[in-house]
């Protein structure tokens, strides 16, 4: 194996999954080289979590991840848990706190999190090959790889593809992983944005702009029967339509030309709530609706139902209280679409886990050939849920090099 550096493994992609993958075969004696096509390092875990990154979910178990084969995910998020990570973190001095629902943040900065793991390569003596692009990957006949880069010719006994999913294609995401996949004849999960905004055409929403920049607890829906997934979380009009956790959330099952379902209130029986408050009172609607949601959201939502602002709620008949709590508790509208995947925090679909071994990553067509992270169709909810899927796999795919 003459012509250019030779390595065991050769790891595509300098992430989260990668780095992780990259510092336990480094440490279990496999002589590694990580290549990354950006010259700066984790741009993507740079910037999650607005900074602090919002690094794993003590919650994690396979429910909380969609797949076309959610059971796969199951092995590796067993093997290596949140507590094994925040081991690995108190080995460093990283501290850190939980928001919300298990969601746990850095309390300086997610610049902690690549140190740990730019610190775990350099124990396993990992190469670096950063700025680095790859042009041309082949299989020789001893099932080794070359990869042809931009800082030459590279030879290793085995490939690991990390290089993540297409969201935020302004930090040079795309769908190289994918392509690669597809070169060597595996099935792809068609991939699409999610944990994405959703958007309505412009005419439907012009009704709705001025409410940019309101937020309320909600529970949204979409699906039906056995198919139906909701979340109770908060949502976030934009100029353009809808966002917040809540909708981020949604977006990852919703499916384009169906409905999703809204309860704008779901603390409180508006029907009751109005009725009972109705004898006597000389409130306008509008002060008695503002008491219990957002004001600019009550006057847009009475101006959209035809009822004028200064209508007293005694004078409201009952039917028509009845009607603006139905709407208020099961809104349905059907966005156009999601804003993409530069709004997206993560690419749903990618490898079919079909063609994966669950426990070590490797493709069961092709031996030495592995795939780990983002890149695989494996997603996880919003928080935290898919660094997690990334340290995880990253751990069984190292292990098994």
């Amino acid at each position: 194996m003459s012509n250019g550096a030779v390595f065991d493994v050769a790891i595509i992609g300098a992430g989260a999954a990668g780095m992780m993958c990259a510092a336990v075969a480094g440490q279990r004696g496999r002589k590694v080289v990580l290549i990354d096509h950006a010259a700066k390092l984790a741009e993507k875990i740079r910037i999650s979590g607005g900074g602090r990154c919002n690094f794993t979910n003590l919650g994690t178990t396979h429910q909380q991840f969609i797949s076309n084969n959610v059971r796969f995910c199951r092995s590796a998020l067993s093997a290596y848990t949140p507590q094994d990570f925040l081991a690995l973190l108190a080995k460093y001095k990283v501290s850190w706190h939980e928001k919300h629902k298990g969601q746990l943040f850095c309390d300086h900065s997610s610049e902690d999190i690549i140190h740990v793991l730019r610190a775990e390569c350099e124990l396993g003596k990992v190469a670096w090959r950063m700025g680095c692009s790859v042009n041309d990957i082949s299989q020789q006949e001893d099932q080794s790889f070359v990869l042809q880069t931009s800082a030459g010719t590279i030879r290793a006994t085995k490939l690991v593809v990390a290089t993540g999913g297409m969201a935020i294609p302004q930090l040079g995401a795309s769908d190289y992983g994918m392509k690669i996949a597809r070169q060597f004849g595996l099935k792809v999960v068609e991939p699409r944005p999610a944990l994405v905004p959703l958007t309505f055409d412009a005419d439907t929403w012009r009704r709705f702009s001025t409410l940019a920049g309101v937020s309320l607890e909600t529970v949204v829906a979409t699906g039906a029967g056995k198919n139906k997934s909701f979340f109770h979380e908060d949502l976030l009009f934009t100029h353009k339509g809808l966002s917040g956790p809540a909708i981020l959330q949604i977006s990852s099952y919703w499916e384009p030309g169906s409905p999703i379902m809204l309860n704008l209130q779901p603390t409180l029986n508006l029907e009751s709530g109005l009725i009972d408050k109705k004898s006597g009172n000389r409130q306008q609607l509008l002060t008695v609706l503002g008491g219990m949601w957002p004001k600019r959201l009550a006057e847009c939502w009475l101006e959209n139902m035809g009822i004028t602002a200064d209508t007293r709620l005694a004078d409201m008949p009952d039917k028509k209280i009845r009607e603006l709590a139905a709407l208020i508790h099961d809104w349905q509208l059907i966005p156009t679409g999601t804003a993409g995947y530069k709004k997206a925090e993560v690419m749903k679909g990618g490898v079919d886990t079909a063609e994966l071994d669950q426990k070590t990553m490797q493709t069961k067509k092709l031996p030495g050939l592995y795939f780990i992270g983002e890149v695989v169709d494996v997603t996880g909810w919003l928080g935290g849920y898919n660094f997690q899927w990334a340290w995880a796999s990253g751990v069984a795919c190292g292990q098994a090099l």
